[in-house]
């Protein structure tokens, strides 16, 4: 399998991000053991766009940067590693794309896990499942060992990296709104593989607002 190089990443971000659906996500562990899974959902985010992790960064009339923030890494090296906590519980692995100097981001999902499963479940005690390993976001991280320390470096060579199946038949792609946020709702940049049941399980953000309205609606009546 070839590992992807900068120039995969060094492009449009909802391209990656559609691009990423179907290759494999390899970890390597300090002891050697090797995990890997088929990539199944990935979402997109932009410097253009309200729910990204970088929104605010950049100055719109000089185009400068703000110095402060973590989130000023998105704007950094295609192909780096981008692991932030989230609600000081859950790390989050997403990969920076556009060249450097423009913010984007891809967040890794949902991975079908191929290889090393007897690790993943070592981490996730609470996993009954194959399926419910790395079906969320917070699960990948933890079932891949994925934390702070992988944070700015490279996603292109080990410990952490992905590579092309070659050979492999390509998976039906599909798009809906992202999950779990509430800015940019309107647009479609989750992608994730057709009919597999590896992809999470939550409601797109535009379809669980519609759902809080008319709950929201059906009180007030």
């Amino acid at each position: 399998m070839r590992i992807l190089t900068k120039n995969f990443y060094n492009r449009p971000t909802l391209e990656v991000a559609r691009d990423l659906v179907g290759k494999h996500l390899v970890r390597v562990l300090d002891d050697g053991t090797r995990l890997a899974g088929r990539i199944v959902e990935t979402e997109a985010y932009t410097q253009d766009d309200p729910a990204f992790h970088g929104w605010g960064l950049l100055d719109r009339r000089t185009g400068a940067l703000k110095p402060e923030g973590r989130g000023r890494d998105l704007f950094g090296k295609p192909g780096t590693a981008y692991v932030y906590l989230t609600y000081g519980v859950h790390w989050l692995m997403n990969v920076v794309t556009e060249p450097e100097g423009t913010g984007g981001g891809v967040l890794l999902r949902a991975v079908e896990p191929l290889q090393g499963l007897a690790s993943m479940y070592a981490r996730r005690a609470r996993a009954q499942r194959d399926i419910d390993l790395a079906n969320g976001p917070g699960k990948l991280a933890q079932a891949f060992g994925i934390d702070g320390a992988l944070h700015n470096t490279p996603f292109t060579e080990p410990p952490l990296y992905a590579t092309d199946p070659e050979g492999e038949a390509p998976l039906a792609v599909e798009t809906s709104s992202r999950i779990g946020i509430t800015r940019g709702v309107d647009l479609p940049w989750r992608f994730y593989a057709a009919d597999n049941p590896y992809v999470s399980r939550g409601a797109p953000s535009d379809v669980a607002q519609a759902r809080k309205r008319r709950a929201k609606q059906g009180a007030m009546a």
